[in-house]
């Protein structure tokens, strides 16, 4: 807040009340999409966290996703688990995989893209497990139970309620995800990241310990990422291997703070309310093309969002290699000048 410029605080905080009043003034529709945009802003601070902070790129993050779903789902339509209290294990599941993927690349000095095909290898043999798993559904999936009465209303408990509901749960997520970045960039794990990320071999001379703090950004990512799997789990109410853990999946993680900006703490958040929003759109009109005769009904459009964030990214990286944040800050004066910053 401190590098912020009167103007930047007065949008943060206009942008903070919005965010606070869109139950109240969206359609359910707008509501629904605004969900969506908050979990990948959220899961964008996570996977941020590894790259942007710490500089280890991974391209397999929607495992974390799905064993923290798999794992509350499991306990709670079998063992009659509350989701508050299967949180603990989704999360323990999701930094146990972290820390074994962590200790194999960082142990065997596996880094760069190899790190990240580490990290796809083990979502892809994870999915096909789960694919093959009977008691946990397999390929026809796990469905979590849900009635129409535990709609209405607010249960956190067991996570159950209205859309409403759940949109000021992943509100909470998104902004607390915001913060507990914020304070880790700016304090002593922060620099150590930054450092490590900008030159290990510089850092490791001054004595950072360089395998130590890369765990603790793989398991802060992957716990966190488990947590948004409790959501996706008992928001969406069924799990399918590949709809949870698919390589889309993952690559729809890494969108947003490629496009916001990596490493800078905003970017996340700008990059999914800008994505999001426009891939719907795109959507709504393809639709709309098929109903009027432009498109062929039986032309398969599945993959157009697809195809339109890549061509995004791909303009983003030869245009705005930075990402549109930085961009926008400097436009909009919203950041301090270097030499005026505390």
């Amino acid at each position: 807040m401190n590098d912020l410029t009167p103007f930047g605080r007065a949008a943060l905080l206009a942008f903070a009340a919005l965010l606070l009043a869109v139950p109240w003034i969206a359609s359910g529709y707008v509501l629904s999409v605004s969900i969506i945009c908050l979990y990948l802003a959220y899961m964008g601070q996570a996977w941020n966290l590894m790259l942007g902070f710490a500089g280890l790129l991974s391209i397999g993050h929607a495992l974390f996703v799905g064993l923290g779903a798999y794992t509350s789902g499991y306990l709670f339509t079998k063992l009659g688990v509350p989701p508050a209290v299967g949180v603990v294990a989704a999360v323990a599941v999701a930094m146990a995989m972290g820390s074994i993927i962590g200790y194999l690349g960082f142990r065997f000095a596996i880094g760069g893209v190899y790190f990240a095909l580490l990290t796809i290898a083990f979502s892809e043999f994870v999915r096909i497990l789960l694919d093959h798993a009977k008691f946990l559904g397999g390929t026809e999936g796990m469905f979590l139970p849900v009635s129409q009465e535990s709609r209405r209303g607010v249960d956190l408990v067991n996570l159950r309620g209205s859309t409403e509901m759940y949109y000021y749960v992943i509100l909470a997520l998104a902004a607390g995800a915001f913060l507990m970045c914020r304070a880790l960039l700016n304090g002593r794990v922060g620099y150590y990241w930054r450092a490590i990320r900008d030159n290990p071999e510089a850092a490791e001379a001054v004595g950072v310990d360089i395998f130590r703090f890369r765990m603790y950004a793989v398991l802060l990512s992957s716990g966190m990422a488990g947590v948004a799997g409790v959501f996706y789990a008992f928001y969406y109410n069924n799990l399918f291997p590949e709809q949870v853990l698919g390589i889309e999946r993952s690559i729809e993680v890494t969108l947003a703070p490629i496009v916001g900006g990596v490493g800078t703490l905003f970017g996340p958040i700008f990059g999914a309310f800008i994505l999001t929003p426009m891939g719907e759109l795109l959507t709504e009109a393809v639709e709309g093309f098929k109903q009027s005769g432009l498109i062929a009904k039986n032309v398969k459009t599945d993959g157009v969002k697809l195809m339109f964030w890549g061509l995004a990214v791909a303009l983003i990286v030869l245009l705005k290699p930075k990402g549109l944040w930085p961009w926008v800050c400097e436009r909009l004066r919203l950041v301090k000048p270097p030499g005026q910053r505390g």
